[in-house]
């Protein structure tokens, strides 16, 4: 589509929403940012910007109006959702989702619950109130994983191994959470998917699955991504027995257009739901399913903001998730501190095999430690398509020996990284 001359305004100006405003204006759009903060990385690339913030609804509509804006978008955080719809339904411009919708889709409680009533897994729960009883914490079976209902990025959520450290991380959980709501769990340690759909007028369509590898040596914390693999070894056996039901559900709540994604624990062979988000994903594996699959849902998604349309004709002929080539996002992550150095992003880029290479922070950087066990965690995101496994393997392992990050103290800041002995287990 040519959205050449046509008004997107981004709400919010973080590093990822570079992502959408370089995929827009190389569409043709004028693009403009707002938010609280002046020197918002999204701002530097703007054509125009504001200071507006965006939970400041009545504002951001009159900014609307006064520019003259063909469309809103925001990506990568639940928070933002509400405010996109509101502003959207007040401004009468496309909005991919309604408020229901995100209602169900960012609440871990209403999602577990439409799952429940399509027959759809999800991980086990313990319904206690708080402040706890004694015979209530003697029903729990330890460990258990305690987390707010309503956020994301794995803010708030921490694994609890006896009744102490649950009182405590609750009360944690607790201010993460915008409702003041919290959900016990039961901590698994099963292997993980992320599974991923395109909407399209109506029609819901896997269009990838990946394996997802996580790595957990910082004490009480859960684990976080350093690798995901596509295609999921557990594809076939979830097109089987679960995709059916999954498709039946979200047409269920007339989900028309949009793009989403399902993290999964996979457990004797069977897929158990445990979150999901309407939104584009802040871990980039649009980038992966473009590169193979001839799709680009980023691209679909500025589309619907500024034409009220996904793309011109329909994907179906395109999706399949049964990837002929291997696709892998490798994701760096790294211990608190400030960052000194970082080291063989632009020879990295340079491989044949590798899409892109996305940092998450620069030189001088700082990575708090209240960011442990969250994606604030994530310093580098690379982006990879190769041949095959054999192939993948060799390029991994290149790109881990090639890239490197170094406090300002000149110590390494890297934490424990995939095995790609993983790729043949």
């Amino acid at each position: 589509m040519n959205l050449k001359g046509k008004k997107l305004l981004i709400l919010g100006g973080t590093t990822l929403s570079c992502e959408i405003i370089r995929q827009a204006k190389e569409k043709g759009a004028y693009i403009i940012v707002t938010d609280y903060l002046e020197d918002s990385p999204g701002k530097k690339i703007a054509d125009k910007s504001f200071m507006v913030s965006t939970t400041d609804v009545d504002g951001v509509v009159n900014l609307i109006k006064k520019e003259k804006i063909n469309g809103i978008l925001t990506g990568f955080i639940d928070s933002m959702l509400p405010y996109y719809q509101e502003i959207c339904e007040k401004t009468d411009l496309p909005c991919y989702a309604t408020k229901a919708q995100i209602e169900i889709t960012t609440n871990k409680v209403k999602f577990k619950k439409l799952c429940n009533k399509f027959g759809v897994p999800v991980v086990e729960e313990y319904k206690i109130n708080y402040p706890f009883k004694v015979e209530d914490i003697k029903n729990i079976k330890f460990p258990v994983l305690v987390k707010p209902i309503d956020n994301s990025g794995a803010r708030g959520i921490h694994i609890c191994e006896n009744a102490e450290d649950l009182k405590i991380n609750y009360e944690k959980a607790l201010s993460f959470s915008s409702s003041k709501q919290v959900i016990i769990e039961r901590y698994m340690t099963a292997k993980e998917v992320t599974i991923f759909y395109i909407i399209q007028d109506g029609e819901i369509y896997l269009s990838a699955m990946a394996d997802r590898y996580t790595k957990n040596k910082q004490g009480g914390i859960i684990p976080l991504p350093v690798a995901y693999i596509f295609p999921s070894k557990h594809l076939k056996s979830y097109q089987e027995s679960l995709n059916h039901k999954v498709i039946e559900m979200f047409k269920s709540i007339d989900i028309q257009n949009g793009m989403m994604f399902i993290q999964s624990f996979v457990e004797d062979g069977k897929c158990i739901f445990y979150e999901m988000g309407f939104r584009l994903t802040g871990s980039l594996e649009y980038k992966i399913i473009r590169q193979i699959s001839g799709i680009n849902p980023l691209e679909m998604m500025i589309n619907y903001a500024l034409a009220e349309s996904m793309n011109k004709i329909s994907i179906k002929p395109l999706v399949n998730p049964n990837f002929k080539e291997c696709g892998c996002n490798i994701t760096f992550l790294a211990k608190p501190g400030k960052v000194g150095r970082i080291l063989g992003v632009d020879e990295v880029y340079s491989l044949e095999e590798v899409i892109d290479v996305v940092p998450a922070y620069n030189e001088g950087d700082v990575i708090q430690e209240s960011d442990i066990g969250t994606l604030k965690q994530v310093i580098i995101r690379v982006l990879i398509v190769a041949e095959n496994k054999d192939e993948l393997a060799k390029v991994i392992d290149k790109i881990y020996n090639t890239i490197k990050v170094y406090s300002e103290d000149g110590e390494n800041m890297l934490l424990e990284t995939f095995d790609t002995k993983d790729l043949f287990n």
